[in-house]
Order: C-alpha cells, then sequence, then structure tokens
C-alpha cells in the first residue's frame, strides 16, 4: 500500500518526474517514482510505501543488519572493514565534540549499535540507539539503552545528550522535520548533531544515475543534495558549524554497488557471493580512494549545534 507524500523540506506538493527506481540491492519486486520538489527542489519518493509495508525490505537481508558471523572464512576481514567505518565515525565526531565517561551519547538508526560499542569503550561516554528495527538480542547492543520504533516516538530525555548522530538515518526518516526537532529537544546545551547522508550532486550519482547506490529504493524516501539538507536543518533550529563533502561510510562502496546495480539491471545483489570481487575490487582501487574522498564522490556530512 503506498500514500502520497509532500516535500519533507518545505512541505509543497508541486513536484515533477524526477526518476524510476527498483530495489536494486535485494531485488524485491516493484517500481518507485522518485519526484522533485518544484519549490526547493528536495527529490523524494512519492508515493512512498506505508510504514507498514515498507517493514519487510529491512528484514534479514538488509546490509547494515547483517550478523558479523555471517561471512564465513571472510568474516574478520568483513569485521575489520564494518570496523573501520565505526572508527572513521569516530573520528570525525571527535573533531567537534570532546567525549568523557561523564557524556551522553544518542545514535539514531544504530543498527546494531556497533558504533556505539566501539565509541563506550573509547570514551567511556553512556550510550543510547534507536532503531526502527529491534536488533536487542546482538552482542553489539550490550552496555546500550536501546529504544525499538519511529525516533520521535521516543522519550529519551530532554536536555540529555551531548552528541547526537544520525550515520544514513535522515533518507530513511518518514517524517524528517519531526525527527530533527525532537533531537533538537534532546541535544544538551553546547551539545552537536552530526548527520552523513548520501548526496544526491556527487560524482556517483552523475556515473550511475537511476542506479545510484544512493537511490536504494524504497527504502530511502529522499535524496538530499548540499542546498536540500542545509535546508533542513536550518528550518528545524539547528546552526550549520561544518559541512564536509565526504563522510565515514567508504566511497569505494558506491563505485563497486552502482557498477553492480547497472550490470545486474534491478536483479539484486548476492552479498555471499558479492563480498570477495567486492573486497579485490578495493585492493585495485586503493591508490584512488583517499582521492575519492576528498572530492565529493558519494556523501556529505553536516555538524550543528
Amino acid at each position: 500500500m503506498t500514500e502520497m507524500v509532500a516535500c519533507y523540506v518545505c512541505g509543497g506538493t508541486d513536484a515533477t518526474p524526477f526518476l524510476d527506481a527498483e530495489d536494486d540491492l535485494t531485488g524485491k519486486p516493484g517500481h518507485f517514482a522518485i519526484v522533485r520538489c518544484a519549490i526547493c527542489g528536495l527529490a523524494y519518493q512519492s508515493p512512498r510505501l506505508t510504514l507498514a509495508d515498507i517493514k519487510p525490505y529491512y528484514d534479514d537481508n538488509y546490509i547494515a543488519h547483517q550478523p558479523r558471523g555471517r561471512w564465513g572464512a571472510l568474516a574478520p576481514i568483513v569485521n575489520w572493514a564494518m570496523g573501520s567505518v565505526d572508527r572513521a565515525k569516530l573520528r570525525i565526531v571527535e573533531r567537534y565534540v570532546r567525549l568523557s565517561r561523564e557524556s551522553s551519547v544518542l545514535d539514531v538508526g544504530c543498527g546494531t549499535a556497533a558504533f556505539l560499542a566501539l565509541l563506550r569503550q573509547e570514551t567511556g561516554a553512556a550510550v543510547v540507539g534507536v532503531d526502527f528495527v529491534d536488533l536487542s538480542a546482538r552482542e553489539t547492543m550490550r552496555g546500550t539503552e536501546f529504544h525499538h520504533g519511529l525516533f520521535y516516538e521516543q522519550e529519551v530525555g530532554p536536555g540529555r545528550f551531548d552528541l547526537i548522530t544520525m550515520w544514513h538515518f535522515l533518507e530513511h526518516d518518514y517524517d524528517p522535520r519531526r525527527s530533527l526537532a525532537h533531537a533538537r529537544e534532546a541535544l544538551a546545551p553546547g551539545g552537536r548533531l552530526v548527520i552523513e547522508v548520501p548526496r544526491l550532486d556527487s560524482l556517483s550519482f552523475k556515473l550511475f544515475g537511476r542506479r545510484w547506490p544512493g537511490v536504494q529504493a524504497p527504502q530511502h524516501t529522499a535524496l538530499y543534495d548540499k542546498r536540500s539538507l542545509l535546508a533542513l536543518v536550518e528550518r528545524a533550529g539547528f546552526e550549520v558549524v561544518d559541512h564536509l563533502p565526504y563522510g565515514a561510510f567508504p566511497p569505494y562502496f558506491y563505485l563497486f554497488c552502482g557498477a553492480a546495480f547497472v550490470a545486474r539491471r534491478g536483479r539484486g545483489l548476492n552479498l555471499q557471493r558479492a563480498v570477495l570481487p567486492y573486497f579485490a575490487g578495493q585492493v585495485l582501487c586503493a591508490p584512488a580512494l583517499p582521492i575519492l574522498k576528498r572530492m565529493n564522490f558519494a556523501m556529505q556530512t553536516v555538524v550543528c549545534k
């Protein structure tokens, strides 16, 4: 079942067709319309699946929910790679927030809470996670205060957090303005909000178009370029501290998956079979990866207060 929606940034309902998307990641059937707001330019999915009907797209095959022991003999390499993303997240936030045992951190869209586990280990901070999917049984959840459900419906406490992170959450959100308002209430005085999303005005989108991994329909409800992301956070009452034309997530993922999605043409990607060529290609592309990271290849990060 689907529903029509208004623009997440300005609330406008006048939009024009932008692209036709498929579930390139899992290969589930269906076509999903991405439109562009005629007022502010945000690209977003309309009509979109209802909350009840989007749930099957976040099942155990969803890439962010994979158990770390799934990969057989390649598990050590996969776990190291996933851990390197969490370490990159920590390096980003430590540029803007000094964390200690007295600090409190909230990760919205925490998944398995691996980032929070690392952050707690390195800084001693109290950690809280929220996710649409209940992954509380995962080992990485130990020591995390977990809330299951829509973020803006969770009572996480007003003025509580020195740091709130949204790593690839906002592009999934069904009501981003409400989520940002809720985050603003939960942020302590002097606290910081860090948001990372795929960047529509990027080189990788120009390369892959409707097969761009950042499209990821139907899970991604909006595709943010720099202008629309900054407009959204400023409308929510935040002041932008910094904008980075990259993120913690590896840009190589967009290069590999974009090429695979073009080749597969909506038939999905078998993660078990793809993992070996993924890492083989990463080794071959290693000299170029630092350049890709700094050239607005795939992502963007905004830091707010």
